[in-house]
């Protein structure tokens, strides 16, 4: 099974690819898709699309998964997120993907062991489960967690 973990962002959507045989995870290929913040609202969102197109196009997932949508307290930002997700899902959408959704403490329960860690428990342990991949960033750390969970939780559903 080929897990796609996605991470959406209007400035930089992280995503990650995992095979997952059972028990066992290995890491396929990472990344970010940044986007330009000058662009027009329009712009961004159909570049996000086409650059997670290609994405899927080269990694040919069987699934997807991303972070249930959180609220910020700043509105503007929580819309821009929910926008960032549109583009993904319909990307995921366009290819006939199947895509999961995970609340973000799940994600941190199922890769670290306690749905309350730290960005930096998820990276040290990500090193652990995936040893010697080079990770493009933040955003693409998060998007393995992402998959990584979903390989553990899509089990019990």
């Amino acid at each position: 099974m080929i897990i796609l973990g996605l991470d959406p962002s209007l400035s930089c959507t992280g995503w990650g690819v995992i095979r997952s045989e059972g028990s066992r995870i290995v890491h396929v290929a990472n990344g970010q898709v940044p986007t330009d913040a000058k662009a027009p609202m329009p712009e961004r969102l159909a570049a996000l699309q086409a650059a997670l197109a290609e994405v899927i196009a080269a990694h040919r997932p069987n699934r997807a998964a991303v972070e249930e949508v959180f609220l910020n307290k700043n509105p503007q930002s929580t819309l821009k997120l929910a926008q960032a997700r549109g583009a993904v899902l319909a990307a995921c959408g366009a290819a006939g993907l199947a895509v999961n959704e995970h609340a973000a403490r799940l994600v941190k329960k199922a890769v670290v062991g306690t749905g309350g860690a730290e960005k930096a428990q998820v990276q040290a342990m990500l090193k652990v489960l995936l040893p010697g991949v080079k990770v493009a960033g933040a955003d693409a750390a998060d998007a393995l967690a992402v998959a990584i969970a979903d390989a553990h939780l899509a089990e019990k559903f």
